[in-house]
């Protein structure tokens, strides 16, 4: 959204949860269902949405509330935005990529292959005109969005067996999510898309041969370590996923203005505090399952520079044959590209010094 707009809102919101902006008293009673790709289990980002919900709910003085189900208990994780298009729940919190299959598109909401870092997306959504490209686009498809959180660069997942070259790519059943996979397709692995609850017993019969999903503090949850101590970084698919609100557009047209400021708000809370939340509670995962027995492994340099190619000739054939996929593409490259000169300048020095030098 626009700065002015949010600010605006996140003025406005404030006042609601003052108390004093009788308009709000004054408007009616409004149950929605939010139905989340995630299971309970993964606490924090399932929570995102729950951090929404509290938040729209304390704004409105109680008038605006959203139930919020879990995965599978009103549908498939994978199929949360359909049942928001059709109307069948007012919204959702999901992952666009999950939903690259109508169309490659879908992958910027969330994350691309080597793209852009949370921060960087952060900044191209709130003020780089990410917002009215992505809005646009979501808007095809019969829903409103809003950014809802996110998980920081992810890890590269679990792998039963060592992964040192492009031969031992080839063939290799994966569960990837979003572009990733079909950059893993070009380098010869089969790529599934499973959701989070059903990883584990894929990887640990066999189905799968490796799996990523986000991070230590997620995956120690998953049990991912039992079946597969090969744990490769970092996730180049994934430098800085976001977790995406999606509202029937509809609904969201028919809310009082109040209760889309307060909507606004709460989905701009649940987005930094998931990040916040991964930060402090990924390290002591980490120490753990090391402590597991958890091998940490770097891709090589083989195969990261043979995904950056693939990945950069997939974006060029895309936007080839696909109009909608180009004109987001075009001015998020030009972005990220900006972006990384700065945090080059004075975030990549910093960053270099201090892991050298506090251990």
């Amino acid at each position: 959204m626009e700065r002015r707009k949010f600010l605006q809102h996140a003025g406005l919101a404030g006042i609601l949860a003052a108390g004093a902006a009788p308009a709000v008293h004054a408007q009616q009673t409004i149950r929605w269902r939010l139905t989340s790709s995630f299971p309970k289990s993964l606490d924090t980002i399932y929570g995102g949405a729950e951090v929404m919900a509290n938040r729209v709910k304390a704004l409105t003085g109680g008038k605006f509330e959203i139930q919020v189900f879990a995965a599978g208990e009103i549908a498939p994780g994978l199929q949360a935005l359909d049942v928001t298009q059709n109307g069948t729940v007012e919204c959702c919190h999901t992952c666009s990529y999950y939903y690259v299959g109508k169309d490659k598109a879908f992958g910027f909401g969330t994350s691309v292959p080597f793209g852009m870092n949370f921060r960087q997306l952060n900044a191209w959504f709130y003020y780089g005109g990410g917002d009215k490209l992505l809005q646009e686009f979501y808007n095809g498809y019969n829903v409103h969005h809003l950014l809802g959180g996110n998980t920081g660069t992810q890890m590269g997942g679990w792998f039963r067996k060592e992964i040192n070259t492009l031969a031992d790519v080839k063939g290799l059943k994966m569960r990837i999510a979003g572009l990733g996979g079909a950059v893993f397709s070009a380098l010869g692995a089969v790529p599934q898309q499973i959701a989070g609850s059903d990883i584990y017993p894929a990887l640990e019969k066999g189905t799968i041969d490796a799996a990523e999903w986000v991070g230590p503090y997620d995956d120690e949850k998953l049990g991912f370590y039992k079946v597969a101590k090969n744990y490769y970084f970092p996730g180049w698919w994934e430098p800085g996923p976001g977790i995406n609100f999606f509202i029937n557009k509809d609904a969201w047209a028919k809310l009082p203005k109040e209760y889309q400021a307060a909507f606004e708000a709460g989905a701009y809370e649940a987005n930094v505090t998931m990040m916040a939340e991964y930060d402090h509670k990924n390290p002591a995962a980490l120490i753990k399952l090391v402590q597991n027995g958890v091998k940490l492994k770097k891709y090589s340099a083989e195969i990261i520079k043979a995904a950056y190619d693939a990945a950069v000739q997939l974006y060029s054939d895309e936007s080839a044959k696909n109009p909608a996929f180009k004109k987001i593409y075009e001015p998020y490259l030009k972005y990220q590209k900006t972006t990384n000169q700065w945090f080059a300048v004075a975030e990549l020095g910093m960053d270099t010094f201090l892991q050298q030098h506090i251990k």
